[in-house]
C-alpha cells in the first residue's frame, strides 16, 4: 500500500487520481474535511467514480508532526509519496515553515526507516537547487553557492532535502523531484495556485524574469514512473520549459480573454511596495508576503535543464500551450 502526505494539496491531489486510474490502494493523509473536500474535486474530473474512491483510497486524518498517529498511518506501507509542504514568502512563517518542511520530512524519513519502507518519493522544488551562472541552466550537480542570499522557503525546502539524503545514508531507498513553478487546476489560494488564480483575471504588471514552468499533470506522471523504476537516491529537475512570466500571463490572457500584461515591473516598485508592507505589518495584523531577499531574483532569469529525467524514462513534457488548456478545459 500506498501512503501520500499532502493528499490534499495540488501536487498530491493529482497524484491521488493517477494512482487511483492505476488501482494502487493508498492511504491519503488529510488535516481538514474542507481541503479534502476540495482535493475531491480535482480527483472526479480525471473520470474517477465514488466506487473507484472507496476502492483504492483510505483517507486518514493526519498532520505530519504528529508523531503517534503517523506511526499508525505508517502501518501496513510499502511505498511512501511525500508531497505535503508549507509555502510562504512571509517572514512571519518561518519557523512554521522549518517545522513542517524540514521537522516533518524528517518525521517521514524516520518512520520509513523504521516500518522498512520500499522506497520514497520527496517532492522538492528548483529552490533548493543551486543558482546558475548567467546564461547556463542549472542541473541537478549544479551547487549552492556561497555568495547565495536564500529565502526563507529555500532554506526550509535544501533542508528538508537534506533529511532525505541523510535517510537514504542510512538505508532508505529515495528519489528526490525538483519541479519549478507548477501550474494546475483545483487549487488557487496558496503557492503556485495563487499565481494561476492571478494569470486568469490578467495580470497588469509582471516581473522582468525568466524561469522554469511545469505542468502538475507532467510531474504526477513523473513521480509514478520513478517510483516503479529500479532509479533510487538520485533527484530530477522536472521543468518543461523556461518561459518568461510575460509569456506565461499572455497565453492565459488569451484563454481567458483577459488583458495581456502591459507593465514590466521596476526595482524601485516593489522595494516601495516592501516598505509599505513593512508598515502595514507593524500598525495592524497583516502578514507581509515580499522580503529584501525575494526582490532582486525576480528580475534574474533563472534557466533549468530536465535532460536528466528526459533521458532516463524518455519523457517528452507537455507545452506550455498544451497543459494550459488542460487547466481551461477543468476550470
Amino acid at each position: 500500500m500506498n501512503l501520500l502526505t499532502g493528499a490534499t494539496g495540488l501536487v498530491g491531489a493529482h497524484l491521488l487520481a493517477q494512482l487511483i486510474l492505476n488501482k494502487e490502494q493508498t492511504r491519503a493523509l488529510f488535516r481538514t474535511e474542507a481541503k479534502r473536500q476540495q482535493a475531491l474535486t480535482v480527483i472526479f474530473k480525471y473520470d474517477i467514480s465514488e466506487k473507484d474512491l472507496s476502492e483504492h483510497v483510505e483517507w486518514f486524518e493526519c498532520d505530519i508532526l504528529n508523531i503517534p498517529k503517523l506511526e499508525i498511518a505508517f502501518e501496513n506501507i510499502t511505498h511512501v509519496y511525500h508531497c505535503a509542504g508549507f509555502i510562504s514568502n512571509s517572514p512571519s512563517d518561518y519557523k512554521m515553515m522549518r517545522k513542517v518542511n524540514i521537522e516533518g520530512t524528517g518525521n517521514m524519513v524516520n518512520l520509513s526507516i523504521d516500518f522498512k519502507i520500499e522506497k520514497f518519493c520527496h517532492v522538492s522544488s528548483i529552490a533548493a537547487v543551486g543558482k546558475p551562472l548567467v546564461g547556463e541552466e542549472v542541473t541537478e550537480e549544479t551547487p549552492m553557492g556561497e555568495d547565495q542570499k536564500p529565502s526563507a522557503y529555500e532554506i526550509s525546502k535544501y533542508g528538508a532535502e537534506m533529511e532525505v539524503w541523510r535517510a537514504s545514508q542510512e538505508g532508505l531507498e529515495v528519489v528526490i523531484v525538483n519541479p519549478g513553478i507548477i501550474l494546475g487546476d483545483g487549487f488557487y489560494d496558496s503557492g503556485s495556485g495563487n499565481l494561476l488564480a492571478k494569470l486568469k483575471k490578467g495580470l497588469k504588471f509582471y516581473p522582468p524574469k525568466i524561469t522554469g514552468f511545469v505542468g502538475v499533470y507532467d510531474v504526477s506522471k513523473l513521480m509514478l514512473q520513478l517510483m516503479k523504476s529500479s532509479i533510487v537516491n538520485e533527484r530530477f529537475i522536472l521543468v518543461s520549459e523556461n518561459l518568461s512570466f510575460k509569456q506565461v500571463a499572455s497565453c492565459f490572457a488569451t484563454l481567458y480573454d483577459t488583458p495581456k500584461p502591459k507593465t514590466k515591473l521596476k526595482p524601485w516598485m516593489l522595494y516601495l511596495v516592501w516598505f509599505f508592507e513593512v508598515l502595514r505589518s507593524f500598525l495592524t495584523s497583516y502578514k507581509r508576503q515580499l522580503t529584501l531577499e525575494v526582490i532582486p531574483s525576480l528580475f534574474e532569469d533563472s534557466l533549468y535543464s530536465s535532460e536528466k529525467i528526459k533521458q532516463l524514462l524518455h519523457f517528452q513534457f507537455e507545452s506550455l500551450e498544451e497543459y494550459s488548456q488542460k487547466i481551461y478545459k477543468r476550470s
